[in-house]
């Protein structure tokens, strides 16, 4: 399906930054960025790829940090009235 379509459904570009710890050293946190459509507020897809984290890799999760963009939005106009003289 093309990016349009799938916007159109309301889906958003969603970004997360998941930090975890590294399976050898525990100590040490790893970042790793997921970017993908999915539906906000509950963001089935990210759920889903959490789980499949816990369940099949081996570094323990830390936190995660969500943001979303609605990239098919209203445009942002402003009208603006002046003079301005160049010398």
């Amino acid at each position: 399906m093309s990016d349009l379509i799938v916007q159109l459904n309301g889906y958003r570009l969603t970004t997360a930054q998941i930090y975890y710890h590294l399976p050898d050293h525990p100590d040490l946190l790893q970042e790793f960025i997921w970017q993908q459509y999915d539906l906000a507020p509950k963001f089935p897809k990210l759920v889903g790829f959490l789980d499949f984290w816990k369940a099949e890799i081996d570094g323990a999760l830390h936190s995660v940090i969500v943001a979303k963009k609605e990239i098919i939005s209203p445009a942002d106009t402003q009208h603006y009235t002046g003079e301005f003289t160049l010398q």
